[in-house]
């Protein structure tokens, strides 16, 4: 569970289907938030080699539906997303 932008807690839950370090990582998501059998969106994380040491990371959401894909916008989740990118930028540059 995470805190909304409005102090609501979210809940969301999924497996990994691959992961190929260094390069890949995808995994299922379920947004407790969306209509009843409304499905997973499938994440798919690619990190993309540029020059020198650096990393461009790809970030994918294939949603069942463009209401799920709504409902999950509408969750606030984009500044979750950013926060957590945040943090991640974070840990790299510490790590280089």
């Amino acid at each position: 569970m995470i805190a909304s932008e409005g102090g609501f807690e979210v809940a969301f839950h999924g497996e990994y289907r691959e992961i190929v370090p260094g390069e890949r990582i995808v995994s299922t998501e379920v947004y407790e938030g969306a209509p009843p059998d409304a499905g997973f969106t499938v994440n798919t994380a690619t990190f993309v080699p540029l020059d020198g040491d650096r990393t461009r990371l790809e970030i994918l959401i294939e949603c069942p539906s463009r209401e799920v894909r709504d409902a999950i916008i509408a969750s606030g989740m984009e500044t979750g997303l950013q926060e957590g990118l945040d943090l991640l930028e974070q840990v790299a540059q510490t790590l280089s």
